[in-house]
């Protein structure tokens, strides 16, 4: 094994699928991930956001939710570390280009378990001669209600030129 870009190599090439190896309809599903109270108190220090709906309980048991509820963003940013752990783009991401039709649908709460069922939704090559993927991603809980869904638009290295036979 072997370095590629800060992406660990296996036989000489990337461990992430190259634009050519995906198609459209391919799906995964990641692992869980169970949202603590350490989860939410860490995102508002990193984040700034202390809006009570996520740190205050007296607050929070008065709101639509309950109790205390996970940020939006702290579950898009949960999902996508469960997306790259399993490793399907590792060395092969050009860039993160953008989330569309993103969708809060359901509150996450402490005690939750969430994972991302994902596939790929189109594949087409940009003007550039890039690979352009549109990964629709739906975060499920434990009950496998769908929290969140939306679009990332991804930018995928081509396979070299020596390699588009293998």
């Amino acid at each position: 094994m072997t370095m590629y870009g800060g992406a660990i190599m296996k036989e000489n090439r990337p461990v992430g699928k190259y634009f050519e190896e995906w198609n459209v309809g391919d799906g995964f599903e990641t692992n869980g991930h169970t949202i603590t109270k350490a989860d939410i108190v860490t995102f508002a220090g990193l984040s700034g956001d202390y809006n009570p709906l996520h740190t205050n309980l007296l607050y929070a048991k008065q709101s639509v939710f309950g109790e205390r509820v996970a940020h939006g963003f702290l579950i898009v940013a949960i999902a996508s570390g469960l997306i790259n752990q399993m490793r399907l783009f590792e060395g092969t991401t050009e860039a993160y280009l953008g989330i569309a039709e993103a969708k809060f649908t359901r509150g996450v709460l402490v005690g939750d378990t969430i994972r991302c069922i994902g596939n790929i939704a189109e594949k087409r090559l940009t003007s550039k001669g890039g690979g352009l993927i549109k990964l629709q991603v739906n975060v499920v809980n434990q009950r496998n209600e769908v929290c969140q869904t939306r679009i990332a638009n991804i930018l995928i290295t081509r396979r070299p030129a020596e390699n588009k036979d293998s």
